[in-house]
Formats: structure tokens, C-alpha cells, sequence
């Protein structure tokens, strides 16, 4: 089933490419020979201070900063210095236009969207760092209980008639209401804040958000009807696939490959500590902007449940049958005009 405009998605980010540079899985090697296993934040043999910081950009609020502040955190109390800076900007697409203008080394991104550059020629690279997805949520008294209950309602969709999240619930709602849900409802799109902003005001009665933003409501006691990671679960795509993560280009493992592999030893270690440690979570609490004790356990809780398992063979075919759901639920306005599924994308260590 492809969808075309208006109510209609289309596609928006882009897929990608087949024939891969390189194996997803094959390790790298500089960080064999450069990062031991000894490795933690920014550490790593062969980094010395001296070296050139990585330069990422990323959302000024965005909760990736939360990993990246505890990587430097963490490094400064091993007497390390991270291995990165950071370059704050005020939009997704300003992120992406920093990486494709050479401002910056990494920015995060979904897959979807480096895919489609890889395909189009630009050699990028993707390693996740979280599996965290969103949910529809409703209102604190709401009446609605299925899918079906939603038929004459609006529903805020964070994003956009492009995002994915909505593509890929219209093709789960397609059998549970018989018909394209876009045409049910009253589709309200716009950016998360707002639509939350909406649903607590009562002028929309639902509103299909991203995981952030969706923890927010439901420390309020606003009702989770269907997670997306569900959602994919219901389409087939099991383990459901992360989407967001760092995006590089291949050139950069030439240029400043010690540092990318401690930078990526201290994701995995940060992590660890965010999973484990709650005095790490008190560390980040001002910085999280709550106004409860509920909303930073819910937001904590939230992001512990998308700390992503290492990357594996289930995670690459999850993918790659995820990217053939999108191409026919987008076509090529999503996909670009050669779609191919392209495995080199896709970056793990063995640190």
C-alpha cells in the first residue's frame, strides 16, 4: 500500500542503499588495536588529550545530551577529558545541515534519513543509541479504549504527515478499523510541546508523540492507548529496530578514529551508568527541565527502557524489513527514486 498527499503521508526521510562498504557487523578495527577493554569514558589507548575533540551537533533540549553529559561527567571524574564538543542547535534540520556542511562530525539522526543519503552518495554511518519510541496517548478521562474509538476525533501527530511513526500506525490501524485511520480522524500536526499543550487544554483528544514527550503526559495521568514499539511488533518487525542514533561519514574513521572509538566506548559506559545509577540521574535532574518528582521518574524510566541491546543480525533484518515497510507505505517520495536497503549503513564495535 503507498500513500500520497494531503491527509495522506508521504514520505519524507529516505532510505537506503544494498550493497554495503563494508559488513554492518564486521568490528572495527581501530578500535580493536586502540580502545582496551579497560576502556570507559573517553579513555582509550592511543587518545591523547592533545587530539582534536569530536564535534557533534545537537538539540540544544534534545535528551541526547543527557547520555552526553554523563560521558563527560564521568570522564572528568577519571581525570579523562571527553572526547567531544558540542554544537547546539535549534532544529532537527539544522542538525543535519551542519553534518552535510562539514560544521560538525556527528549529529543524531535517524536511519532512515542517513540511508537515503548513503544511497544518493553521501557515505554515511549509523550507530544507535537509543531504542526508545513513542506512543498515542489520550486524555485523563478519555472514553476512548481501541482504535475504533478514535473515529471523528483529532489526533495531534508529532512530526508531521511524513513522520514514520504515523505511517506505520496508519498501516497497524489499517486492519483494526478497517480502512485508513488518516481518513477517520482529524490528523492535527505539529511539534510535540504544542500537541501536548492541546491535549491537556481539551482541543485535541489525542495525540501520537515521541517518547519524551509522551513520558511527560503520563506523569500527568494521561492514558499510553498504543506504543509504537508495539505498533511495530504488531507489523512484524521484532526486535522493533532503533531508529535514532549518531550519524558520520566513513571519511571520519581516517581522520579522528581514536577519538570515534572512545567517544562510542563511552556511549556504551554512560549508558550503563544511566541504566544502573540513579545519583547520575540526580546529577541531570536540573537540566531536564520537570516540574515533578513523577515526571523524572517517568522520563528516567522511559529512558532506561530504550537503552538499546548491542547491535546484532535480528537488529539488521528488523531493519531491513522495516525499510521495505516504509518504502511501500511512503514510495519513493520517502525513499528516493532507488531504493535499496544498503547493510553497509550500520556501524558496531566490539568495545
Amino acid at each position: 500500500m503507498r500513500w500520497s498527499s494531503g491527509t495522506t503521508p508521504r514520505a519524507e526521510g529516505a532510505r537506503a542503499g544494498s550493497d554495503a562498504v563494508s559488513s554492518p557487523l564486521a568490528f572495527s578495527r581501530r578500535g580493536v588495536l586502540a580502545v582496551g577493554a579497560a576502556i570507559a569514558f573517553g579513555a582509550s589507548a592511543g587518545f591523547s588529550r592533545a587530539a582534536e575533540p569530536l564535534k557533534i551537533s545537537t538539540l540544544k533540549f534534545g535528551t541526547v545530551n543527557w547520555l552526553l553529559d554523563t560521558i563527560k561527567a564521568e570522564s572528568e571524574k577519571a581525570g579523562q577529558a571527553a572526547p567531544f564538543e558540542r554544537l547546539e542547535l535549534a532544529s532537527t534540520q539544522a542538525l543535519t545541515v551542519a553534518l552535510q556542511a562539514g560544521q560538525c562530525d556527528l549529529a543524531v539522526s535517524d536511519w532512515p534519513w542517513a540511508m537515503r543519503r548513503r544511497i544518493e552518495g553521501e557515505p554515511f554511518r549509523f550507530a544507535p543509541y537509543s531504542s526508545a519510541l513513542g506512543a498515542l496517548m489520550v486524555g485523563k478521562n478519555s472514553k476512548i479504549e481501541k482504535l475504533a474509538d478514535l473515529k471523528g476525533k483529532k489526533v495531534g501527530v508529532a512530526g508531521g504527515p511524513i513522520d514514520k511513526s504515523w505511517l506505520l500506525f496508519r498501516a497497524y490501524a489499517h486492519k483494526e478499523v478497517d480502512g485508513d485511520i488518516a481518513a477517520l480522524v482529524e490528523p492535527v500536526f505539529g511539534a510535540p510541546p504544542l500537541l501536548n499543550e492541546q491535549l491537556r487544554l481539551g482541543r485535541i483528544d489525542a495525540v501520537l508523540t515521541f517518547w519524551n514527550f509522551a513520558a511527560r503526559l503520563d506523569a500527568e495521568g494521561y492514558r499510553r492507548l498504543v506504543d509504537v514499539s508495539e505498533v511495530m511488533k504488531r507489523l512484524g518487525l521484532e526486535p522493533p529496530p532503533p531508529l535514532v542514533g549518531f550519524v558520520w561519514r566513513d571519511q571520519l574513521a581516517d581522520r579522528k578514529g581514536a577519538q570515534l572509538d572512545a567517544f562510542f566506548a563511552g556511549v556504551k559506559a554512560a549508558n550503563e551508568t544511566l541504566r544502573k545509577s540513579d545519583e547520575a540521574w540526580q546529577r541531570l535532574r536540573p537540566s531536564m527541565q520537570v516540574q515533578s518528582d513523577a515526571e523524572f521518574a517517568r522520563l528516567k524510566d522511559y529512558f532506561r527502557a530504550g537503552i538499546p541491546d548491542p547491535w546484532g543480525e535480528a537488529d539488521l533484518a528488523s531493519s531491513q524489513k522495516l525499510y521495505g515497510l516504509l518504502s511501500e507505505l511512503g514510495g519513493q517520495e520517502f525513499v528516493g527514486p532507488n531504493p535499496r536497503f544498503d547493510p553497509g549503513l550500520f556501524w558496531s564495535s566490539k568495545v
